[in-house]
């Protein structure tokens, strides 16, 4: 059964989004109403209330978020992290100063709900490795990106 612990990162939850190496399931609705799901991996909390993340500015979740605001984020991993963000978006930077086909946001944290289960228990996250060296250093810039916004906003 679910348990909402408030708009507050938990602090198993801060410390996995500032090692780099989260993966959190986006959920967002388009106009139509229409479902839309995305993998994000470039995630670094804002404080203990906001997360920022980058997203690529032609992507379905992002023109969603754009629209309507209101997104989920889904996280699961070892030690057994298992938690869905409610949240509100909104572009910190278009586009970002790394990539000009992505886009910085920030989720303003409505409510956290534990997901953990009393009958079994999260081992292990998402996995995810890099595609190619220019890909590995894309992402770390953008996560260098996403580390100075969140000491300076």
């Amino acid at each position: 059964m679910a348990k909402h612990i408030g708009v507050k990162l938990p602090e198993d939850l801060t410390n996995l989004l500032k090692q780099g190496r989260a993966v959190a399931i986006l959920a967002t609705f388009s106009e139509k109403g229409l479902p839309h799901t995305t993998p994000i991996q470039c995630l670094y909390p804002k404080g203990s209330e906001s997360i920022l993340m980058s997203i690529h500015k032609d992507h379905t979740g992002y023109h969603n978020m754009v629209w309507q605001k209101k997104v989920m984020l889904c996280f699961l991993d070892d030690n057994n992290i298992a938690y869905s963000i409610l949240g509100r978006a909104g572009v910190v930077r278009a586009p970002s100063m790394v990539h000009p086909l992505m886009n910085i946001v920030r989720i303003d944290i409505i409510d956290i709900k534990s997901d953990r289960s009393l009958l079994t228990k999260v081992d292990s996250g998402v996995k995810w490795s890099y595609t190619s060296e220019d890909a590995e250093e894309l992402s770390k810039l953008l996560m260098d990106e996403l580390k100075d916004i969140a000491r300076v906003l």
